[in-house]
């Protein structure tokens, strides 16, 4: 036996949960993903979503609504005949009519140890608040942000150097398998829920363009968390004096030395922070490909004294 499900996603993020749900055997009878972005040099080309692309490649039904809060989306909803709904990275609200739509419920995953950093960005808030743990988890949702009980449940303990990106492809892999279990326990009726407790709710709101700029005066662990929790995307980011040209810091290590918020402190990109300084490993210029640091000094010369601003 197994479930009829209706996959719910968008990004990379949602994509081993996915295939590991095709691969279990599971039959997906319909994937909801956000519509097709305009892409391409003129932007007139429309580039599918990362969960489209899979799901055309199993020629599975493609459903891409712009909002679900309408008649016909609940109809259609409910004329998939699914036992449930799993969600991941979708986008969009699910109003109730489309909850109660599936007979098992909607199931979420979530990248975060909820209540803590309910909302868009868990991954990028728990690293650039220095969280020393994250994890993932299978929750039943309801209408509220976030809200619903949890059904399983993986911790992880974040490390010192790791990024956004790093943890992001740890988690979507953990989380893939969490969701099997955890649908696989509900088939078999042993799938039990904790309610979420009512202390220690944070929020993870979406990552604004405003924050991105590097704040060199804050302590350099704060200057290490926000630019590790902004890599590889948005990017934390830093003019050089004089070159008005946009630099994407993407990974960074404690460095030694102190100065001026924004000095470079010798040849190997080490920048003084308002406490302590931090070194950079690997940088992107505007338009460049990703580079280590020793790469990027041998086309751009950087003194020690540069201010980065």
């Amino acid at each position: 036996m197994s479930l009829r499900i209706v996959f719910m996603g968008t990004p990379d993020f949602a994509v081993p949960t996915l295939l590991e749900i095709v691969g279990r055997g599971h039959e997906v009878v319909a994937v909801y993903t956000r519509a097709p972005k305009p892409g391409g040099r003129r932007g007139l080309d429309l580039t599918p979503s990362p969960i489209e692309r899979e799901a055309r490649r199993f020629a599975l039904p493609v459903f891409t609504p712009a909002t679900l809060r309408t008649t016909q989306a609940a109809d259609s909803a409910r004329a998939h005949g699914a036992d449930v709904a799993v969600v991941v990275a979708y986008g969009l609200i699910l109003p109730k009519p489309i909850l109660e739509a599936y007979p098992l419920g909607a199931f979420n995953l979530h990248a975060s140890l909820l209540p803590r950093w309910r909302g868009a960005a868990p991954i990028n808030r728990a690293i650039m608040a220095g969280d020393a743990e994250t994890g993932v988890m299978v929750m039943k949702m309801e209408e509220g942000l976030d809200t619903g009980p949890i059904a399983m449940k993986e911790r992880v303990p974040i490390p010192f150097e790791a990024t956004a990106g790093d943890l992001h492809d740890r988690l979507a892999r953990l989380g893939a398998d969490l969701m099997v279990r955890a649908l696989g326990a509900l088939e078999r009726g042993t799938l039990t829920l904790t309610p979420q407790p009512p202390a220690g709710v944070t929020y993870a709101h979406k990552i604004a363009k405003e924050e991105t700029r590097v704040a060199w005066e804050r302590p350099w662990q704060e200057v290490h968390n926000h630019i590790r929790g902004l890599s590889p995307a948005p990017g934390a980011w830093f003019e050089i004096a004089g070159e008005g040209v946009r630099v994407k810091a993407l990974r960074t290590t404690k460095g030694e030395g102190a100065g001026l918020p924004g000095t470079v402190l010798d040849d190997e990109l080490t920048v003084a922070c308002g406490e302590g300084a931090v070194r950079i490993l690997e940088l992107q210029r505007a338009g460049r490909q990703a580079m280590k640091a020793h790469e990027f000094l041998r086309g751009t010369s950087i003194a020690a004294g540069t201010r980065f601003g």
